[in-house]
């Protein structure tokens, strides 16, 4: 991941500074020609905020002049990257501030192919939701892919690095509409921003994802398929039981498991755990299996937390079966530390636990 500082560095905002005074020679810039001078040492979200609060100290009152601006700093070239980041936020402040939102919004639209304009989107759906809503509905449409993607990716409940808008995650169906008109679009930046959004919205309410996920495959385009599985996919880590029926994965009916067996029955940190099974198909027609494993780590407390990790699919013809390994490294992560004491190690086939086996994990210092 590339640094605050090559992202929006000091050149950037010192170039913002020249792009402006070129289409306004009037402008001071006395804050934003200052705003280099406190970047370094500051996180990415800092910096933006810094350039944002230069800008608005900077620019003239009111919306209008700000408007006038920025489209014309739009007619130069070099108007673009990260330096439109807070130029989006600063958008946003003085367009609410004078109650302007549907101007606001088309300057957003005009911005976004220049960078992306979802982040400052959001100071707009915290203001007011539905009538943001109602103008970013009508970009589903636009010619433009980067303003239809700011339709999804603008609006995610989610959405990474940005601000939270609580009243999207209390109401995750207001958005259908947005994903329901981008989910067949011809772009496939477009198309993964809608899958993006639809997982957003199987965290908050996994019943609504299915249930749109099942009405977009009974009216399939060919590139639906692809759309829902990246959609549902943190359902489907999860084993939720409808959406992997969704994607062909039913309850197994007729399956039997033997195992896990564990090749030990402890292992310490920096190794790695060996386990098998064994799965048959007693059935009469064949089944697809979504094969799983969790770990069952435990936590400072003494008490367990799965983490599910997955391992292959497979489909079994009646009477088949199949023997089937796997090695689980324990290598210290930044991401997870590791706690002595008894772990279990379950497998999760189509969303359902089969077989469980305990091992006992040990650091260095507790051998």
């Amino acid at each position: 991941m590339p640094t605050a500082e090559e992202m929006l560095s000091t050149s950037a905002v010192a170039a913002l500074g020249s792009i402006l005074h070129e289409v306004d020679p009037r402008l001071q810039l006395t804050a934003l020609r200052a705003a280099p001078a406190a970047l370094p040492g500051t996180r990415f979200s800092e910096r933006g905020r810094l350039v944002r609060d230069a800008l608005l100290a900077d620019l003239p009152p009111g919306f209008e002049p700000v408007d006038e601006l920025f489209r014309a700093a739009l007619t130069l070239e070099d108007f673009t990257g990260w330096m439109i980041w807070p130029v989006t936020e600063a958008v946003a402040v003085r367009a609410i501030e004078a109650v302007e939102f549907e101007r606001g919004l088309e300057l957003l639209a005009l911005l976004t192919p220049r960078l992306t304009a979802e982040f400052a989107l959001r100071t707009f759906l915290a203001a007011d939701l539905d009538r943001t809503l109602a103008v970013v509905t009508t970009w589903t449409d636009h010619p433009d892919e980067h303003v239809r993607r700011l339709a999804s990716e603008g609006t995610r409940p989610r959405l990474p690095w940005a601000k939270q808008v609580r009243e999207i995650l209390a109401r995750p169906a207001v958005t259908r509409p947005i994903l329901d008109a981008l989910r067949r679009d011809d772009s496939s930046y477009v198309r993964r921003s809608v899958a993006n959004h639809l997982n957003d919205v199987s965290r908050a309410d996994p019943a609504l994802a299915v249930q749109i996920a099942a009405a977009w495959l009974e009216d399939s385009a060919p590139t639906t398929p692809q759309l829902v599985r990246h959609a549902l996919r943190t359902l489907i880590k999860a084993g939720d039981p409808d959406a992997l029926e969704l994607l062909g994965y039913a309850p197994p009916a007729g399956l039997t498991v033997d195992g896990p067996a564990l090749s030990t029955a402890g292992v310490t940190v920096g190794e790695s755990l060996e386990f098998s099974f064994d799965a048959r198909n007693h059935g009469t027609d064949e089944v697809r299996l979504a094969i799983d494993y969790v770990v069952h780590h435990v936590k400072a407390n003494g008490t367990l937390a799965p983490k599910v990790f997955k391992l292959t699919t497979r489909t079994l013809a009646p009477g088949e079966s199949i023997r089937l390994a796997k090695r689980h490294s324990f290598k210290p992560i930044s991401t997870r530390r590791y706690y002595p004491g008894e772990h279990a190690l379950e497998l999760q086939i189509n969303g359902r636990p089969f077989g469980r086996a305990t091992f006992t994990l040990s650091t260095e210092g507790s051998r």
